[in-house]
């Protein structure tokens, strides 16, 4: 059975417990009266069923079922259940608003209790306003604001017995004089409206705060997982002056939801949460954090030998999945924080780099040992590449160059290389801004504005460079888009390109991550008649049995093995091998790094197509092809 003070209930319970026996009841006693049963108690009704005294009589029936039941019903479980009343006192405490003093409660109870003995003050000749019914619409703010402040329990229990004292005294602030019966009849309506006002008023409020209580414990909790999330932790963190901040990293668990589901990925937080939490202090807790991290907040005291203890406690965990064991390797990164904590992500990004040295370590590392200066300013560093990567893409700022890749029957193509600038106009190379483009989640949108421009620059000079081809580096996040084949359609429509004028460079582990998804993209790129090189062949993981899966059109050997191929008999060999096999795959072979006349005679005898190097020529501007162009014409 649902208790009082539900507001959902408030009409259903109004009318079956107040309105229908109040109705009931005057109906079957104005039928008696008729019938003559009740003659010597026609004064309680009178003979007329519409008069002021039955009006009276029905509006004290519904206040005493609104009011009256409820009581009545406390009372007998009380009675029957007395150890209710440790109950019934917790709940009157959760009722009231948390921002309520013992000042504000004792100047509302001062006011109520001089209102309602001004109200029983008997009256006489010297008798003011105060003392007639005029006080008891009074009562209603005073009343109106204990509702809104205390909660439905505790303003009942105060209400009902006040009301039973105003009706038994009523003599007191009602004067008898012409108009009497009016007189009652407005008080008892008062009556009536006051105690619907005022229970359905800390109803409303009791409920209110409820819901308030609900959604701000729901915005500490993650929705997905049921765990306190970064809200809560930065909570914690303030309540107490100094803690210890651990931060837990399982980087597979990337890998592991991705071949078995995000269904893995929360069972494993929340197992690995529930075995943590039974090593931890009452006031402690784990926090969920977005990917594959999880941070828990310790006691200063004694944390260092805690932490040794929770690492340990952490590599006993074991996850079942389906049957299947596993157990992924979690990084621990600590440090020790004072209240308040203003940079909690600054924090939490370094935790981040130390737990990957944890992963290496096997062991918790400290990051006030680790040097947090140094790991601070370098995801400054980070940052900042990151914003003038996405103000170079807003505002078309890179620079495009091109080395040219010369075949020995004279054809040539020409490789486009990203360079960005720095505050101070100088060219950065793609080794110091590309990783963090990856990382950052932005190459997809870097390599798609290479292609663009290169195209434009295409369909801008056709008549001038005809049959000009060039060659693109793709990143690995690229090739695994589903959606990349489709933007190059489009892009090669709009300029009218050819589609053998572009060569895609990936590098043999670009697909690594999704094997599948990668080659399919790549075949779809081929039968559009783009062609795919592979890129520093022999530095990835498994070449030669990957190449194997793989329809490349070209295959470039990296540079490591060509700039030692004339002094190292063993890199000889290996290019050898490397030639021998793109035969047998029919792939065009280019050579990196060519930059003596050694190595060209060296790489022209293995029978390698493309040479490419300082030799051939060093990167340019990408404007420099009509230079060249215009020069070859002049002579």
């Amino acid at each position: 059975m649902t208790a009082y003070g539900d507001v959902r209930l408030m009409a259903q319970r109004i009318f079956w417990q107040a309105f229908c026996p109040a109705t009931l009841f005057l109906l079957l006693f104005q039928f008696a009266v008729y019938l003559g049963v009740y003659e010597s108690r026609q004064s309680l009704a009178g003979l007329n069923p519409l008069n002021i005294r039955t009006l009276i009589n029905y509006q004290a029936l519904l206040v005493s079922g609104l009011t009256g039941v409820p009581l009545s019903y406390l009372l007998i479980r009380l009675i029957r259940h007395p150890r209710y009343l440790k109950s019934l006192i917790s709940q009157i405490r959760t009722q009231i608003d948390k921002k309520v003093t013992r000042a504000e409660f004792l100047i509302w109870a001062i006011a109520l209790a001089g209102l309602l003995s001004l109200l029983l003050l008997p009256m006489n000749e010297n008798s003011s306003i105060f003392t007639t019914n005029y006080t008891l619409s009074l009562l209603m703010p005073v009343m109106l604001w204990g509702a809104m402040r205390f909660g439905y329990k505790l303003i009942s229990l105060i209400w009902i017995p006040i009301l039973l004292v105003s009706i038994h005294y009523f003599y007191r602030y009602i004067p008898v004089n012409q108009g009497y019966d009016i007189q009652l009849a407005i008080t008892s309506s008062s009556y009536l409206v006051f105690s619907f006002v005022v229970i359905y008023m800390s109803m409303l409020a009791t409920r209110q705060r409820a819901v308030n209580k609900r959604s701000r414990r729901l915005a500490l909790l993650d929705p997905v997982l049921h765990m306190p999330n970064l809200r809560a932790l930065s909570r914690d963190l303030a309540k107490n002056p100094w803690s210890a901040l651990c931060l837990l990293r399982v980087p597979e668990l990337e890998i592991l939801g991705r071949n078995y589901g995000v269904l893995l990925r929360i069972q494993y937080k929340q197992q690995l949460a529930q075995w943590i939490n039974g090593t931890l202090q009452p006031n402690e807790q784990v926090y969920h954090l977005t990917g594959c991290d999880m941070a828990v907040r310790l006691n200063a005291e004694s944390h260092q030998q805690r932490i040794e203890t929770l690492d340990e406690h952490i590599k006993q965990f074991r996850f079942v999945w389906d049957g299947m064991p596993l157990q992924p390797q979690v990084g621990v990164s600590y440090c020790y924080v004072r209240s308040p904590v203003n940079h909690l992500y600054l924090v939490l990004g370094e935790l981040g780099v130390v737990a990957d040295l944890s992963l290496s370590s096997n062991h918790p590392e400290n990051l006030q040992q680790r040097g947090a200066v140094h790991l601070q300013r370098s995801l400054k560093d980070k940052v900042a590449v990151m914003s003038r990567l996405q103000r170079a893409l807003d505002n078309n700022a890179f620079t495009l160059l091109v080395q040219p890749v010369r075949g020995l029957r004279g054809d040539r193509y020409h490789e486009v290389l990203l360079r960005m600038t720095d505050a101070n106009g100088l060219l950065i190379s793609p080794e110091q801004f590309l990783p963090i483009a990856q990382e950052f989640g932005l190459s997809s949108r870097v390599d798609l504005w290479v292609l663009e421009h290169t195209l434009r620059f295409l369909a801008a000079h056709r008549e001038r460079l005809p049959g000009q081809r060039f060659a693109i580096n793709l990143a690995p996040s690229t090739v695994c888009r589903v959606q990349f084949p489709l933007e190059v359609s489009r892009l090669l429509a709009k300029y009218a390109i050819e589609p053998w004028q572009l060569i895609f460079e990936v590098t043999e582990c670009s697909t690594f991550c999704n094997a599948e998804q990668g080659l399919h993209i790549l075949r779809q790129l081929q039968k559009m008649g783009v062609r795919i090189a592979i890129d520093d062949f022999g530095t990835g993981y498994a070449s030669y049995a990957r190449l194997k899966s793989v329809d490349a059109d070209i295959l470039k050997i990296d540079g490591d093995f060509i700039r030692n191929i004339v002094n190292n008999s063993l890199d000889y060999q290996i290019v050898a091998s490397i030639c021998h096999l793109a035969r047998m795959k029919k792939m065009l072979v280019v050579a990196e790094y060519v930059e003596t006349e050694e190595i060209r005679s060296a790489v022209h005898a293995l029978g390698i197509d493309y040479v490419q190097g300082y030799l051939i020529g060093r990167p340019a501007p990408l404007e420099s092809l009509l230079e060249a162009e215009a020069s070859t014409a002049d002579a």
